[in-house]
């Protein structure tokens, strides 16, 4: 299965919201679809399902769910398929994969709480001093 976005011309500028929203959807869409491809390009078989991966897009198309313009939206699509393109391209290493999408953004931040046990007050004050 081979899944490019090169030969995709960059589409005008969305005339209204609707024609807008129609676009995300479509490009939501084939995100989900290249899954399986970036599953095996990248061995994600061991850290992260289908489903796992697909929520992660979702999210990240719901942390600008409440921009209402036609231009900006169009801009985050670019920045979307861009970002899609490399990571179906292999620009991107597998590590570069799971940390932003497997594990996120807060994946340290939260590791801290958990590797805590057993460590005594100074080392705790020393890691938590020169990590925030």
């Amino acid at each position: 299965m081979s899944f490019t976005l090169r030969s995709v011309k960059v589409p005008p500028n969305s005339v209204n919201l609707e024609e807008a929203r129609h676009r995300v959807f479509d490009f939501f869409r084939s995100a989900c679809r290249s899954l399986p491809t970036v599953m095996e390009i990248y061995n994600l078989h061991d850290v992260a399902t289908i489903s796992q991966l697909r929520s992660a897009i979702a999210t990240q198309f719901r942390k600008n769910s409440s921009v209402t313009n036609p231009k900006v939206i169009d801009m985050l699509l670019f920045k979307g398929m861009e970002e899609l393109n490399n990571v179906v391209e292999h620009a991107k290493q597998r590590h570069h994969i799971i940390g932003q999408y497997v594990v996120g953004r807060q994946g340290l931040v939260q590791d801290l709480d958990t590797k805590d046990q057993g460590i005594s007050n100074f080392l705790k004050n020393f890691y938590n001093s020169n990590y925030f």
